[in-house]
């Protein structure tokens, strides 16, 4: 049974703290340069709705300093987006991916295993999900994929992809075939960024297959 949690709404159509994420998401979804957080229990909510302190809003999340030649960098990526990744059982082989909420894992959509297709095959598919799943939902956050293959394809709107065409890889080829010309279509509305798993850990749609 999943936690309950509260969220804050420090800048959104109407502040305030909420005890939904679907309450939270109609204050925020569309809503220009809204901050929110969520917390485990009201008091800790409570506290920093009252506190307003923008540091604990910010859409941005701190990670731990990094030194490189004695300076120290800090590092950030935006909570406030989509994260997708791909899960796959050999690669190539049955694939799947999914996308979530970047500021507490939600997961927002997810296919079936596809018979057989790559990696960067099915990490193309779900930032083309996140990108039309964003213009149905009225939203305008980043997208993060750690498949730099992956967003190279969505900027030149064609996925490269050598996987041979048989019966078990039409599946993913037609919707391939379909994401390409939803992009030429519709361009690219949002933000697609590179996850640094190096510096952040592994993306936050991870299968935890590795």
């Amino acid at each position: 049974m999943a936690k309950k949690k509260y969220y804050v709404v420090w800048k959104g159509r109407k502040p305030g703290i909420y005890t939904t994420w679907a309450e939270c998401e109609s204050e925020v979804k569309g809503f220009k340069g809204a901050r929110f957080k969520s917390y485990p229990t009201y008091e800790e909510a409570k506290r920093a709705f009252q506190s307003g302190k923008s540091e604990v809003a910010s859409t941005q999340k701190k990670q731990p300093t990094r030194t490189t030649n004695q300076n120290k960098t800090s590092i950030y990526y935006e909570t406030t987006s989509i994260s997708v990744d791909a899960g796959t059982h050999g690669n190539p082989g049955p694939v799947e991916y999914q996308g979530v909420w970047t500021e507490d894992g939600q997961v927002l959509f997810k296919t079936k295993p596809y018979p057989l297709g790559t990696n960067n095959m099915a990490e193309f598919l779900a930032i083309v999900h996140a990108l039309r799943f964003q213009k149905e939902k009225n939203l305008n956050v980043p997208i993060y994929s750690d498949s730099q293959t992956a967003i190279g394809w969505v900027s030149k709107k064609k996925a490269k992809a050598t996987l041979v065409v048989n019966e078990k890889s039409k599946p993913i080829w037609n919707d391939v075939s379909k994401a390409e010309e939803w992009l030429h279509e519709h361009g690219i509305p949002n933000q697609v960024l590179k996850w640094e798993t190096k510096n952040w850990g592994e993306i936050k749609a991870d299968y935890g297959r590795k």
